[in-house]
């Protein structure tokens, strides 16, 4: 197997951290374009909705200036002028995404306690979702002695949440069941509460958005989509750093 050479095509804080990791463990680094380059190092998630790059740039014209058996690293590699090229897309690995998840929970729950004039000890929180960020969300907040509720769709989800010490509600109940609450954290893709939902929430309650499409809308809904490059960059590059490596020599292994 021919050493690697990178190339780091997306411009984020994150990625500057995964350079100096994959630099320390004596990989080569190419400052420009060229035949040389052997991997493509996008950020993650890697576009934007029209398709550009994140931070700017077109994908096809990016991909003119490398040899077609380049391979791309990033996430959510689902573009059509990949179609011929090897990836390594980390949005497809689970362990990147548990532990991505995780992140995202301390990062939320950091700026939560930012935002709040009170401690999260004995303070009445509701998590929406049960995906992985709300599971890692609601083991972090009970841990803090929070009195955390998990609103769920499924009967299944909500039992298996009770048998684990959490108090529930049905996502279909949501709109009914938020006087009590002093912080909201959504992270179900898909919006449940509406203003006029959310009017019963106490004047004072932080409302938290997590979710890559809101789930909740009102003015003072604080939608915190991408923390873990925002506000835990370094964190996240060694994460982004340590996947790249299982995934690239698992795959170049086999």
């Amino acid at each position: 197997m021919n050493e690697p050479v990178f190339y780091v095509a997306g411009h984020s804080e994150a990625l500057t951290f995964t350079e100096a990791v994959l630099k320390k463990k004596d990989f080569r680094f190419s400052d420009c374009p060229d035949s040389s380059v052997t991997h493509i190092l996008l950020g993650v998630p890697s576009f934007e909705k029209d398709g550009s790059l994140k931070g700017g740039g077109s994908l096809e014209e990016l991909l003119l200036q490398f040899p077609t058996d380049v391979t791309v690293c990033g996430g959510l590699l689902r573009h059509p002028a990949l179609g011929g090229y090897r990836t390594v897309d980390l949005m497809e690995d689970p362990t990147y995404v548990a532990e991505n998840a995780r992140i995202t929970a301390y990062c939320a729950v950091r700026l939560a306690t930012q935002k709040l004039p009170v401690t999260l000890w004995r303070c009445p929180v509701l998590v929406i979702g049960c995906g992985r960020i709300g599971k890692c969300l609601a083991q972090l907040l009970g841990g803090m002695g929070a009195l955390v509720t998990v609103a769920a769709r499924k009967e299944s989800d909500r039992a298996m949440l009770a048998a684990l010490g959490y108090d529930t509600v049905s996502t279909a109940d949501l709109p009914n069941s938020l006087a009590r609450y002093r912080v909201i954290f959504n992270t179900a893709p898909m919006m449940l509460l509406t203003q006029e939902g959310l009017e019963d929430c106490p004047q004072d309650c932080l409302k938290i958005d997590l979710a890559s499409c809101p789930g909740m809308d009102a003015p003072d809904v604080i939608w915190a989509r991408g923390l873990p490059g925002k506000d835990a960059p370094e964190t996240s590059g060694e994460l982004i750093a340590r996947t790249i490596l299982r995934l690239l020599y698992n795959k170049e292994r086999s």
